[in-house]
């Protein structure tokens, strides 16, 4: 370990601190309200980011992190972090002492080195083999022949089917003309005879010919991909051993990160990614700000006393990332590291544990013995979750014990408020089912986004996909994302805030949320939105209205619930 001496990235605070009383407890990573102190931080690092990173360059968003920590003699200062890679351009473009990276590779392993220029070599050779002329040529006469083909025998087999009615027809002529219906005929059955063999030995040749045909060209297309499979044996050998020189390297790189917590223990990315559903560190892991931020303190006997981490710049194309916003850690990369960083130090309550619906009432709007429709109050779950039990369906068993079969048909975030359907009986949920299904069930949303909107109404088709490095959050992907699309109507502006209807046409998951936030949507949070805008007292989302066909009587049913915003 160092002194806290030595700590040259520790940056002392500009302006004064001594109103700021320290936190009892460290900052829970993954859900906070950042504390005055790491506000106060924040603050100073951003008047630098104007130089070091300006927003009027081309240079990309990214995520920065502050942590205040406290030396040995009780000065309180911060250290700064930015999460990826670091680079020669950004570490000389200014003046702001970043924490190193937990490990560099560049400067602390040569064998990786060393490795990687191979690996970068064997790239080169793919790249080479796949963009040679000759390979190219063989690969369209391949494909071609294929082609040439399927095209020859599709037309001689046409040819073959004319050919068959054709025979039938006769065939039939001929029965018709010896059972003597065809009184215009005048044909004995030796002739008859004749005429069925000559028609047999057709169809005996049309067999041969579509055979001949196809192992003609099987034997062209065998010939083809012959001298193509030699280039394609050598590339799928280099793709290999690339693959295997990768891998290996990468679980070196992996064990070179030798992570620190506050009880003095390390341990590598290999070891901590182990027992988890992902036993293989993603990509970029251990590079985020806050594991920096936390090595560099325990490494130097700094003691951490706050931490926040905040975006600056651009904005992503997929993920919700807004200029100086405050963001939680992420799940993926960041929870198993960070759960051992922290082991040692008292950290505030995840606040993900505690049920805020504990003393809220579930308002009935309509029952009856098929179905029953609640008003949902925001901080309740729809369903059971991993570490909550009290939800809207588990109240509505409590309340309806005779009710039989799955009661869910959907859900609303935790955070939202609003109707819900539930049905009380198999019968009910098949039907109810089947209409949101077929999209007879109609929603209605009121929202206030933190923003005005220009126009008066709109329609957002953004395809949507979990972001699987930071769970539950969604993100925006064209490539691979399932269709949303969402509907929109202005109601009225005030206070500088836009209150709308929204109309869910598809039902993907926060897919109002970030249809809203997102540049290509309406680039406006809904107000209080804690995972893609800021938050506030509460996320002013509410599902007002709700019509369906009765399962029974087939009406159609309106029910309305106004919202406490």
């Amino acid at each position: 370990m160092l002194s806290s001496n030595s700590a040259t990235c520790f940056t002392p605070f500009t302006s004064d601190s001594s109103n700021f009383s320290l936190p009892t407890k460290f900052t829970y990573p993954f859900c906070y309200q950042p504390h005055p102190l790491s506000r106060l931080a924040a603050d100073q690092l951003k008047q630098q980011l104007s130089t070091f990173h300006p927003l009027s360059s081309n240079q990309k968003g990214r995520m920065y992190g502050v942590l205040v920590v406290q030396k040995a003699n009780g000065e309180l200062g911060y250290l700064t972090a930015l999460s990826g890679k670091h680079s020669e351009e950004l570490d000389t473009r200014g003046q702001i002492q970043f924490v190193p990276p937990v490990f560099d590779v560049n400067e602390e392993d040569p064998y990786f080195v060393e490795q990687q220029a191979t690996v970068n070599r064997i790239n080169k050779e793919i790249n080479d083999l796949q963009q040679a002329p000759v390979f190219n040529m063989l690969q369209v006469i391949n494909e071609s022949e294929q082609a040439a083909a399927a095209f020859q025998i599709a037309r001689l087999q046409a040819k073959h089917v004319v050919n068959r009615k054709q025979r039938k027809a006769k065939r039939q002529w001929l029965s018709q003309a010896l059972d003597h219906k065809l009184t215009e005929t005048n044909i004995n059955e030796q002739e008859a005879k004749q005429i069925s063999i000559g028609l047999s030995r057709e169809s005996v040749e049309d067999k041969r010919a579509i055979t001949d045909l196809k192992s003609y060209w099987q034997a062209r297309i065998a010939q083809a991909e012959q001298k193509l499979i030699v280039w394609q044996q050598k590339l799928a050998q280099l793709q290999k051993t690339r693959r295997k020189l990768s891998s290996s390297l990468q679980k070196r790189l992996f064990k070179q990160y030798q992570l620190l917590n506050g009880l003095g223990n390390t341990k590598n990315l290999v070891e901590l990614f182990a027992e988890t559903i992902t036993p293989t560190p993603p990509a970029g892991s251990g590079d985020c700000a806050a594991p920096k931020l936390l090595q560099y303190a325990y490494q130097h006997e700094l003691t951490p006393v706050c931490m926040a981490e905040f975006w600056w710049g651009r904005q992503p194309e997929s993920e919700i990332r807004k200029h100086q916003q405050y963001y939680p850690a992420c799940q993926g990369k960041c929870l198993p590291i960070l759960s051992h960083m922290l082991e040692g130090i008292a950290l505030e309550d995840n606040p993900l544990l505690v049920n805020p619906a504990t003393n809220k009432s579930l308002d009935i709007i309509y029952q009856d013995e098929h179905l029953v429709v609640v008003n949902k109050p925001e901080g309740m779950l729809s369903v059971p979750g991993k570490n909550i039990v009290d939800s809207v369906a588990s109240r509505v068993k409590q309340m309806f014990p005779m009710a039989t079969g799955n009661l869910v048909l959907h859900r609303l975030d935790m955070a939202t408020s609003g109707l819900l359907v539930l049905a009380l009986n198999e019968r009910a949920h098949k039907h109810l089912q089947k209409q949101f299904i077929s999209k007879i069930v109609q929603k209605r949303y009121i929202a206030i986004v933190d923003g005005v909107v220009s126009t008066s109404e709109g329609e957002i088709n953004l395809p949507l996909t979990l972001d699987i490095n930071d769970r539950p959050r969604q993100m925006v992907c064209f490539d691979h994302g399932k269709t949303a699309k969402t509907k929109w109507q202005l109601i009225e502006h005030k206070a500088g805030r836009s209150r709308l209807w929204l109309y869910p046409i598809t039902g993907r998951t926060h897919q109002l949320r970030v249809h809203c936030a997102h540049p290509e949507g309406l680039n406006i949070s809904i107000l209080g939105d804690g995972l893609y805008g800021t938050s506030a007292n509460r996320l002013h989302l509410h599902a007002q209205q709700l019509s369906f066909l009765h399962p029974v009587s087939q009406q159609r049913i309106t029910f309305e619930a106004e919202p406490n915003f």
